[in-house]
C-alpha cells in the first residue's frame, strides 16, 4: 500500500527552479517585474510539474486578511434560509469573499460553539440568523468586535446592523387581506414566541390590526414545530368553537405552514371551503396544494445579498450609526383565502 504523496511546498519549487524562496514568493505576490525572464520560466515550470498550489488561507492570514465571512444560520432546512443563503453566496461571490456556513439547528449551544469556530478561523465578519443568544454568547460577539449583520432576528439589548422584512407592514397587509374576504374569526399561529422578535412583530401586528375591526374574533396559539397532536387539537378547537362563522389562520413561517396543512388534512378539514389558510414565506408547494395557499412571499435573495453588502461595508472600515434595513412582503393570493 502506496503512502499519499506529501503535497509540494514552496521550498520543493525553489529546489526545482534551482532559486530561494524569497523569488518563488515574489513570483507568487505578482512581483514577476523584479525577476528576470529565465528564473521566472524556471518557477513557472517547477510549479507546472510539482502541481502546487500555494495555500490561500496561509497568505490571507500573512496579509492580515483572509476573505472569509462567517454565517450562522438557525435552520438550514427552512425554504427561507436556503433562498437568504443564496442571496449571500452571490454577494460573496461578486465581491471576493468565501462563506463558511453553519447550521446551528435552532440550538443555542452550537450557536456558541460556531462563534468560537469562526472566530479561530478568522473570519472578516459575521452574517447571524440569531436563534436567542444568551448572555455568554452576547459578552462573545461584544468582544470580538467583528463586523457583524443579523438576518431577520435581532438580538435583545445588542446594537447590531440588521437586514429583513417589514414584519408589521406584512402581518398588517396579511391581516387586513382575511378581513376583506369576509373572515369572521382568525387564528395566529406560531410556534413559541420566546426572544424571536419576528413572530412577536407579525403578532402584535395581527391583534393591532384586529382591534380596529372589534366585530371580528381574534386568537393567537404557539405550537411547536413537530408536536403533531398539540396543532391537531389546536386547530379542532379553533374550528368547532366558532361554529357558524367563516375562520382562518395564519401561520408565522413556512415551515410551520407546512405543519398546519399536515394537520388539516389530518384532521379532514379543507382549506379554502372549510377554513382559510394564510401562511408567511412563499413556497414552491403552496400553490400546487388543493386550492392553492396563499402566501406573504418575502424577498429573501434579496435580504441575503443585502446582509453580505452591509457585512462588507463594515468591514472596510464603514463606522455609520448602527443599520435597520427593512424590504417590503408582497401578498399572493390563491384559493385558500378566496371567498
Amino acid at each position: 500500500m502506496t503512502s499519499k504523496a506529501a503535497r509540494p511546498t514552496i521550498s520543493d519549487v525553489a529546489k526545482a527552479a534551482k532559486t530561494g524562496k524569497t523569488s518563488v514568493s515574489r513570483y507568487l505576490n505578482g512581483e514577476q517585474s523584479v525577476l528576470s525572464d529565465d528564473l521566472r520560466l524556471r518557477i513557472e515550470t517547477a510549479i507546472a510539474e510539482l502541481d502546487y498550489r500555494p495555500s490561500q488561507m496561509a497568505r490571507g492570514l500573512k496579509r492580515g486578511r483572509t476573505r472569509l465571512i462567517g454565517l450562522i444560520i438557525a435552520d438550514i432546512t427552512n425554504p427561507y434560509s436556503v433562498d437568504v443563503l443564496s442571496g449571500i453566496e452571490a454577494a460573496c461571490r461578486e465581491k471576493g469573499f468565501t462563506p463558511l456556513v453553519c447550521n446551528t439547528n435552532n440550538e443555542v449551544d452550537q450557536e456558541l460553539h460556531y462563534l468560537d469556530l469562526l472566530r479561530s478561523y478568522q473570519v472578516e465578519g459575521i452574517v447571524v440568523n440569531a436563534v436567542g443568544m444568551r448572555e455568554e454568547g452576547l459578552n462573545r460577539l461584544q468582544q470580538s468586535a467583528l463586523p457583524m449583520v443579523l438576518i431577520d432576528r435581532k438580538i435583545p439589548d445588542f446594537a447590531c446592523d440588521v437586514v429583513g422584512l417589514d414584519n408589521t407592514q406584512a402581518a398588517t397587509t396579511a391581516t387586513e387581506h382575511l378581513v376583506e374576504q369576509g373572515f369572521e374569526a382568525i387564528l395566529f399561529l406560531s410556534e413559541p414566541l420566546g426572544t424571536v422578535n419576528t413572530r412577536r412583530e407579525r403578532l402584535n401586528a395581527f391583534h393591532a390590526t384586529l382591534r380596529r375591526y372589534p366585530g371580528i374574533v381574534a386568537e393567537n396559539a404557539e405550537v411547536p414545530l413537530h408536536e403533531a397532536d398539540m396543532m391537531d387539537n389546536t386547530l379542532r378547537q379553533f374550528h368547532s368553537g366558532h361554529r357558524g362563522m367563516r375562520k382562518a389562520v395564519i401561520s408565522a413561517n413556512g415551515a410551520l405552514t407546512l405543519q398546519v396543512a399536515r394537520s388539516m388534512r389530518r384532521i379532514g378539514l379543507n382549506w379554502g371551503s372549510d377554513i382559510g389558510l394564510l401562511g408567511f414565506d412563499e413556497l414552491e408547494w403552496a400553490e400546487l396544494a388543493g386550492v392553492g395557499i396563499t402566501t406573504l412571499k418575502q424577498p429573501t435573495w434579496q435580504i441575503g445579498y443585502a446582509a453580505l453588502e452591509q457585512v462588507v461595508k463594515r468591514i472596510e472600515g464603514g463606522s455609520d450609526s448602527v443599520y435597520e434595513q427593512v424590504f417590503s412582503g408582497e401578498l399572493i393570493v390563491r384559493g385558500s383565502t378566496v371567498r
